[in-house]
């Protein structure tokens, strides 16, 4: 879009600018790049960014309806949503309903597809060198990353996100598995959920079997990246975005 204003920052999926007339409003566009283990795999997926752009922007609506408040305002193009400028908390919330993955990993004693009730809350540090850590919700509010009252909103409005999602995946008889959020403040000191939640954001096992799965850790667990096997992941975000066109009209 010829109309993007300045540029605000860049990530490893998307860049923000500032909208050219507006300063409460952000753009985001959607970026063709893919990474793992803390970007120590990276490569470029041709029409990611618009895919990515199509699931987040059927996700938020999806989440408008259900009358939980998001930064979201539209998708402004194939690989472009406007959304409300927020001042990131920089935090990643992740919801579990089935144990698996780094959970396993970090609780060594769990079984693998363990379900948890009700869906268990985590939050982590965004901080790349130290591989995003686990944050305790008091170690959160002694770093005045946030206060108690947000925390506690962040916890009851991620499981309020997660089970309005898994409710509609599994009318589709997809299980989701687990999912992560961003929040931010808004000008009025809001919280919001922001930034996306696209194929990169959750695990998703058709008829709950894992081998079935449609989503990012397909490429985590490629053992050599070939053309091949990018265009099998391209096709599950091509599927996961067919999938999730019809919850912007719900």
């Amino acid at each position: 879009m010829s109309e993007l204003g300045e540029l605000l920052s860049e990530g490893k999926t998307k860049v923000v600018y500032e909208h050219p007339f507006c300063c409460d409003y952000s753009y985001l566009l959607h970026k063709d790049s893919i990474s793992a283990g803390d970007g120590a795999r990276r490569d470029t997926l041709r029409g990611k960014g618009a895919l990515a752009c199509r699931t987040t922007s059927s996700v938020f609506s999806l989440l408008a309806r259900k009358g939980i408040a998001t930064h979201f305002i539209s998708m402004v193009s194939d690989d472009v949503t406007l959304v409300k400028h927020c001042k990131m908390i920089p935090l990643e919330v992740v919801m579990r309903r089935i144990a698996t993955g780094s959970y396993l990993r970090r609780h060594p004693g769990t079984e693998e597809g363990a379900r948890f009730e009700p869906v268990l809350v985590e939050f982590f540090l965004k901080d790349d060198a130290r591989h995003d850590p686990f944050i305790s919700p008091s170690e959160i509010m002694e770093a005045g990353i946030a206060s108690a009252e947000e925390v506690d909103q962040m916890t009851l409005t991620g499981r309020q996100v997660f089970e309005a999602l898994e409710k509609a995946w599994a009318s589709q008889d997809v299980v989701l598995i687990d999912c992560k959020i961003e929040y931010g403040r808004d000008a009025g000191g809001n919280l919001l959920v922001a930034d996306v939640i696209d194929n990169d954001s959750w695990r998703l096992w058709p008829g709950g079997d894992k081998k079935r799965m449609l989503d990012k850790q397909i490429y985590r667990d490629m053992p050599q990246v070939t053309d091949e096997r990018l265009a099998l992941l391209l096709s599950s975000y091509e599927e996961v975005a067919r999938r999730t066109d019809e919850w912007r009209g719900r």
